[in-house]
């Protein structure tokens, strides 16, 4: 894997203070996917056991979904590389299609409803955020060992 060549200079001349920071910003991004994680838990629990589960997979959204805002600025503020950016803004946009697909409703001259992409939204948000994991970490260890 090549991913010290996608690195942007500011990176490979790394400061040891921004260090800090970069971890942090490395804890954030697990804890949303860890957030994620158990909400796709608690939708399996209300769907296939107790459907009362249905009100914690709600609050953790609505808990957590700022945390996709806080990863977006960070990524834009921190020296990360293009992809970790992409990867960022693409969780509060996922996040919003989400929302959408559960809220709006559609006319009825369309046969389908809006709601069944919402699991694969889901999907593609749990996707990103683990992606944005793995990204994340190369960038931090590798700038660790530097």
């Amino acid at each position: 894997m090549k991913l010290s060549a996608e690195l942007p200079d500011q990176i490979a001349e790394h400061q040891p203070s921004a260090q800090p920071v970069m971890r942090v910003y490395y804890a954030a991004v697990v804890f949303f996917n860890l957030c994620l994680t158990a909400q796709v838990l608690t939708v399996g629990l209300a769907y296939f056991y107790n459907p009362t589960w249905w009100n914690l997979h709600v609050w953790l959204v609505r808990g957590y979904s700022g945390v996709s805002l806080l990863l977006l600025g960070g990524a834009w503020y921190l020296p990360l590389p293009q992809r970790v950016k992409a990867l960022a803004t693409g969780l509060p946009i996922l996040l919003g299609l989400q929302f959408l697909t559960i809220h709006l409703q559609m006319p009825s001259l369309v046969p389908v409803p809006l709601a069944v992409l919402h699991p694969l939204i889901g999907f593609s948000l749990f996707s990103v955020s683990t992606t944005l994991v793995h990204r994340t970490r190369h960038v931090v260890w590798l700038q660790s060992a530097t």
